[in-house]
């Protein structure tokens, strides 16, 4: 048993949990966490990757129609499914590519658990391109990062800043590609716009993104999704689940267990 199998409770006791959540810590957090998304697979189907990504949204926001608001976009080796960003995102945890978030607390909000992912934010570089230009620091700091090479075969989160998604669109437009994004910026101002960009972009160069519609988002999103891609990772590294298979085949799979079941 390996050590991500394995949490220790307050008493010291091991112990396994069907859903083991990679921020808990203590036996009741762990409680609470499964507690709750056994409350969540009430609302939300459980068939594909992209279910597990919308449970974790309705788990973040507390709010069950926010599954609906999820957007699934790019394709990788198996093709345009809606499991193809989680797949890719899975891959690049397996990989132990760069998680690289736009601003603090996007990247606070990312486990450091169950991982090697170099974890990097992009807010605190470009300071001189922003004074230069008049651009935004967060917008800045994805343009500077992007020079360096960061973004090729990263984990690009995108929590709050609107104007990092229109840059991290533009770098992509110029070739940079990402292994997944992650894209759900929040606010009245560009934001609905920025991650319709980024759905474009993702769609017309097949680099796979999850994003959301609507005005709703924010770092915390952002964050709870990106965890899942690592929870899904660490599933696939304990032979708790077997990943390359399209949306398709999985829910058949799935379908064909709950009638054996139930035979």
């Amino acid at each position: 048993m390996t050590d991500d199998e394995r949490l220790e409770s307050d008493g010291g006791q091991e112990y396994e949990r069907e859903y083991a959540d990679l921020g808990a810590t203590t036996q009741n957090a762990m409680d609470i966490a499964e507690t709750s998304m056994d409350i969540v697979r009430q609302f939300v189907p459980d068939e594909t990757l992209g279910d597990r990504i919308r449970q974790k949204s309705v788990h973040s926001m507390g709010d069950i129609e926010f599954q609906h608001l999820i957007e699934f976009t790019g394709s990788d080796e198996l093709g345009a499914d809606e499991d193809a960003p989680v797949r890719a995102g899975a891959r690049a945890v397996l990989a132990e590519s760069t998680i690289v978030t736009d601003i603090t607390m996007s990247k606070a909000g990312i486990t450091g658990r169950g991982h090697d992912c170099e974890k990097r934010k992009a807010i605190g570089n470009g300071a001189e391109l922003a004074k230069e230009t008049g651009m935004t620091r967060t917008a800045a700091s994805v343009l500077e990062l992007d020079k360096q090479g960061v973004y090729d075969g990263s984990i690009a989160v995108i929590g709050n800043a609107p104007t990092a998604a229109f840059a991290l669109a533009d770098c992509i437009e110029n070739g940079t590609r990402p292994a997944a994004v992650v894209a759900t910026p929040v606010g009245f101002v560009k934001a609905e716009e920025s991650r319709q960009r980024i759905r474009e972009i993702s769609e017309e160069y097949d680099v796979p993104a999850i994003t959301n519609v609507g005005r709703r988002g924010g770092s915390g999103l952002a964050a709870a999704l990106t965890n899942e891609l690592i929870h899904v990772a660490k599933d696939v590294r304990t032979d708790e689940l077997e990943l390359e298979l399209r949306a398709d085949e999985r829910t058949a799979r799935n379908a064909g267990r709950e009638d054996g079941e139930g035979a």
